[in-house]
């Protein structure tokens, strides 16, 4: 999976849930950025770094796993496979849109 193929993903999944979050998520994949702004209205999927009140660090391999739902977000975690830095509410939240 790629950068644009991920990204491409969030957007998809944005969509589809988008208002439900009403937050800011940054996804780190590879140090490349995601940057899913849900305070706005249609819900904003760009590559831009800015300030997230959630950042999810993974490999895009894991990420395309937990896409796909091979992997579960929560043994990720558990695994050390996905870090989750600020509010781990916004992740929870965001669990449910995968």
């Amino acid at each position: 999976m790629t950068l644009e193929e991920a990204t491409g993903e969030i957007k998809r999944m944005a969509d589809l849930h988008g208002g439900k979050l009403k937050a800011t998520t940054k996804f780190v994949l590879d140090g490349d950025t995601i940057f899913l702004d849900d305070t706005v209205s249609p819900t904003a999927v760009t590559n831009d770094d800015g300030d997230a009140e959630c950042t999810i660090k993974m490999s895009l391999e894991n990420f395309q796993k937990m896409m796909s739902g091979s992997l579960n977000p929560m043994m990720a975690l558990m695994a050390g496979k996905m870090k989750i830095e600020g509010d781990k509410g916004v992740a929870m939240k965001l669990s449910g849109m995968f």
